[in-house]
């Protein structure tokens, strides 16, 4: 499949590249997991033989990103504690909910800008931003932030590997792995000492 896309993209005219761009953003926040951050990096090589240029790129993939977001935020806001109920998203509970209230309150705009650096979490962190009713204009100017940093690293990658983009797949893959083994660590960690504070006379 994602043969077949990158195929179609290499034949696109620049506006319709633009429009798998943004679609591509945007799609990731709501059907995780996807190969988004792949595409976007053989697109950043069609900015570096200049099918597309490359800052209107950016704004493109990032209106894509941030609305997804956004999307994502009001679905939780408006919807999330109904599909909870139902258990229609069964990786959100309201103990895990309550607990990431705190985090917010406590690391809101670091969450929200270091969530686009972690393939796969975008949409939980989105739908409980939504769920836990953050204030959305101060969400989403912090989702504009990362989003913005995360495509432009994507995208500039792009244009410096050229027709070598099939070997970020493998560096890509590593990362999210090396970035999930960190937050494991962290959560056992975390649940050590809290069984130790427990047990401790």
């Amino acid at each position: 499949m994602l043969e077949s896309i990158i195929q179609t993209l290499s034949e696109l005219p620049p506006a319709g590249i633009f429009i798998v761009t943004f679609l591509v953003a945007y799609i990731e926040n709501l059907f995780p997991p996807s190969p988004s951050d792949l595409i976007l990096v053989f697109i950043g090589t069609l900015c570096g033989i200049d099918t597309v240029t490359f800052l209107p790129t950016i704004v493109v993939a990032t209106s894509g990103s941030v609305l997804g977001f956004a999307s994502a935020y009001w679905i939780g806001r408006k919807y999330g504690r109904a599909l909870i109920d139902k258990g229609w998203v069964p990786f959100i509970t309201t103990s895990l909910l309550e607990k990431v209230y705190r985090w917010f309150e406590k690391y809101h705009g670091l969450i929200i800008i270091g969530n686009r650096f972690l393939a796969g979490t975008r949409a939980v962190i989105s739908f409980a931003a939504g769920m836990t009713r953050l204030p959305f204009p101060r969400t989403a100017l912090y989702s504009t932030l990362g989003a913005f940093a995360w495509n432009s690293l994507l995208i500039w990658i792009g244009m410096q590997v050229g027709t070598r983009w099939r070997e970020i797949d493998k560096i890509l893959s590593a990362y999210g792995w090396v970035v999930t083994g960190i937050i494991a660590t962290i959560v056992i960690i975390f649940i050590v000492r809290k069984l130790r504070r427990r047990t401790a006379p």
